[in-house]
């Protein structure tokens, strides 16, 4: 049973990554104004991105401000991730 639930945990883990890492590239392509973020498919797929990776990168933000115009929260985010994905997958706990 708990090997199911670090199965799932893992799985979990890998789609929030590739959610902050889509994220993380719509933001670039709208700075850079390539995708159009006022058309409605966009809109919505921007703000369901918005919307999941927020409450993670909101505290985060308020720890460590962008640096710069350069915003550090996905990188955190995502090496919190790869730990706890890594403390998982080796399945050794205290």
């Amino acid at each position: 049973m708990i090997t199911a639930l670090r199965i799932l945990l893992i799985s979990v883990l890998d789609i929030y990554w590739w959610v902050i890492l889509a994220a993380v590239i719509s933001s670039w392509l709208v700075g850079f104004g390539i995708i159009n973020s006022w058309h409605p498919f966009t809109r919505s797929v921007l703000r369901a991105l918005y919307a999941l990776t927020e409450p993670l990168f909101g505290p985060i933000r308020r720890i460590i401000p962008p640096i710069g115009g350069l915003d550090l929260s996905p990188l955190i985010v995502l090496l919190i991730i790869t730990f706890v994905r890594n403390w998982l997958a080796i399945g050794t706990f205290f």
